[in-house]
């Protein structure tokens, strides 16, 4: 089985949150699948946390040598197509290129994201619920 995961998810599994063995659990045995810009995410979501003071430099960089021991499958999608979908449902690019990454390749998506997880499912992709 092959699954598309955000950063949602991968946020969760590698600073230690309450729904990691959860994840980790519903990717064993799984391939793992994101767009490029997840590298990037991962970066802003680390910068985001350390400018409000919530986790200290040691810590993730700690977290972030977890993330780069994941081996998930990166994959280039099209920006035409990721910005047709952010127009058509009133979505950011980087929630765009998950949904593009996983109807490209047929997979599921992973992710603790919602509004993401709804949008998808308009979109008739299978998602994974926790």
């Amino acid at each position: 089985m092959e699954i598309v995961v955000d950063t949602s998810a991968i946020m969760s599994v590698i600073t230690d949150e309450p729904d990691r063995d959860a994840l980790l659990a519903v990717t064993r045995g799984a391939t793992l699948r994101a767009p490029s810009s997840l590298h990037w995410e991962i970066g802003n979501a680390f910068s985001a946390m350390l400018k409000k003071r919530h986790i200290t430099k040691a810590k993730a960089l700690k977290a972030v040598a977890l993330y780069q021991r994941i081996p998930i499958a990166f994959t280039d999608v099209s920006l035409e197509d990721a910005v047709e979908l952010a127009d058509r449902h009133n979505i950011y690019a980087y929630d765009a290129y998950m949904l593009v990454c996983a109807q490209r390749h047929g997979s599921a998506l992973l992710s603790l994201d919602a509004a993401l997880l709804r949008t998808a499912k308009t979109m008739n992709l299978n998602v994974i619920d926790l």
